[in-house]
């Protein structure tokens, strides 16, 4: 897919003409001033940077986006990744480059950014109860797919529109005891339904789930009960299409995050295709993973399909990057990174190698933990007995669940191993992405 189709190519250019200063805590103060393009040309390196710092690999994002765009194709189901990870738009260009069929977003102030930027296909995995964000998404003229799970947003939308011929396209959402948004059950579910196929201003297009939010395992146990909640999206599409209630001839379903994606295809796939023929609409399923691209050293290490079926897994693409900062008592050391820096919600950094400058050669860390965070500090405790650590030294951190670690940085260095890079253990800033939270 043309990225100029998809996105404006123009737009997501420009952002190398951007400034770069005081507002970037990952730009070196020697660069005040610099665009970004301008800063690029200079080959910097790993070595000029500073911390506290999250970076990106440059493999493995390529990596992991043409792993997921493949198994899409292979599985014939579409990806509409869920930007809210990232909220970069250099990195949506790039998963739209490679076939997605659009990007997924969670609130207003969100679909504003991608539409700021051209994107073309929008989903909000969210329903529309805000008057202005209603009206804004009926005067856009383009594809914006919403969620509905209550005969309430119905409402809500129905006296927002009034008099108006806007006709919004929108999903049934199913939900779970115990889960987040989504109707309580196919039952409710229905009714809902019902009352989008009587509405004037909207024409019901598809179901839509989030089977993350029932499990936080891949026992089974967890497997179970998402694949029980996914069986009842199944059921709820069938007696909608029994009852005629799809106000279109193309149908999405929609599910997956990036923990139980493959559970999605497996559940769900059956319902795909049909069409004309059949006297139905066509049925598309698409999942809308986000995380993936960047991956972890955390939670999706340990939940991801593709690490579980240990074949070909997703990389880590991000890791952070403290300095020692105080070392005052055996076997604790203080870190310049917390809680502003770096996600910590699912699992706190995991410390993985150290040297005495950031850029230069580093060892294994083994046996360090960080036990705690703070705003601006983490707690490491290692074994004095074994390991030696002074003020100063860097240590790089891998990390757990990408979802809370972009929204620190405004801007966010690419590293690869390139020229001189293979030899002496430093990398080159091969990009900067820049995030819109």
């Amino acid at each position: 897919m043309n990225t100029s189709v998809a996105i404006s190519a123009t737009a997501v250019a420009s952002l190398a003409e951007r400034r770069l200063d005081w507002r970037h805590k990952a730009v070196p103060a020697s660069e005040n001033g610099t665009t970004h393009a301008e800063f690029l040309a200079a080959k910097h390196t790993l070595a000029d940077l500073q911390t506290p710092l999250l970076t990106l690999d440059a493999d493995a994002l390529t990596a992991n986006a043409d792993r997921l765009a493949n198994w899409c194709a292979e599985k014939g189901v579409l990806l509409a990744p869920h930007g809210k990870t990232t909220m970069a738009p250099q990195l949506w260009a790039e998963q739209l480059n490679r076939g997605a069929w659009g990007i997924t977003l969670a609130n207003f102030a969100q679909l504003r950014v991608a539409r700021g930027f051209g994107v073309r296909n929008l989903q909000l995995a969210n329903s529309l109860t805000d008057p202005r964000a209603i009206e804004w998404v009926a005067a856009q003229g383009s594809t914006i797919l919403s969620w509905i799970d209550s005969l309430g947003t119905v409402d809500v939308i129905n006296r927002t529109l009034a008099g108006s011929d806007s006709v919004l396209d929108v999903l049934v959402e199913l939900g779970a005891h115990g889960g987040r948004t989504g109707a309580r059950g196919v039952d409710a579910a229905m009714d809902v339904a019902r009352a989008i196929s009587a509405s004037p201003n909207l024409r019901l297009v598809g179901v839509s789930g989030y089977e993350g939010s029932l499990a936080h395992t891949a026992d089974d146990a967890g497997l179970a009960a998402v694949r029980g909640y996914l069986a009842q999206m199944r059921l709820l599409h069938e007696q909608l299409l029994a009852d005629g209630l799809y106000g279109t001839d193309s149908v999405i379903l929609t599910a997956g995050g990036s923990a139980y994606f493959d559970d999605v295809v497996t559940v769900l796939s059956p319902c795909i295709g049909a069409g004309a023929e059949t006297g139905g609409p066509r049925v598309d399923l698409m999942i809308r993973s986000g995380a993936y691209i960047i991956h972890d050293d955390g939670f999706y290490r340990g939940i991801s399909p593709f690490s579980r079926e240990g074949d070909q897994p997703f990389t880590a693409g991000m890791y952070g990057w403290a300095r020692v900062v105080s070392q005052t008592e055996p076997g604790l050391a203080i870190l310049d990174a917390g809680k502003r820096d770096l996600p910590f919600d699912e699992g706190l950094p995991e410390p993985q190698l150290i040297g005495p400058v950031l850029g230069g050669a580093m060892e294994p860390l083994v046996g360090a933990e960080i036990t705690s965070v703070n705003d601006q500090h983490s707690f490491m405790t290692f074994d004095a007995n074994t390991t030696t650590v002074r003020p100063g030294d860097v240590v790089r951190l891998g990390l757990s669940h990408p979802c809370t670690a972009f929204d620190k940085w405004t801007v966010i260095p690419v590293l690869a191993d390139t020229g001189s890079s293979r030899t002496n253990g430093d990398q080159t800033v091969v990009d900067l992405i820049h995030t819109f939270f």
